[in-house]
């Protein structure tokens, strides 16, 4: 089975945001953010789409399948 592997927290710092910024972008909370970049929780399709379009990248860029 497949693992999400995320780029999140990585592409966030290079862009000079904080969790919190991120979050308050998109409409979650911090907490979700964090969870997200920590595997802990699979973001959503939508949380997703505006991840990326807040970032400026493709979900790819942010997240990925590895075996």
């Amino acid at each position: 089975m497949p693992d999400l592997v995320s780029s999140l927290k990585e592409i966030r710092e290079a862009r000079g945001l904080t969790q919190a910024q991120l979050a308050e972008t998109i409409g979650v909370s911090r907490k979700t953010i964090n969870t997200v970049e920590n595997g802990v929780f699979v973001p959503s399709t939508l949380i997703a789409l505006k991840l990326a379009r807040a970032l400026g990248e493709p979900v790819e860029a942010l997240f990925s399948l590895v075996e």
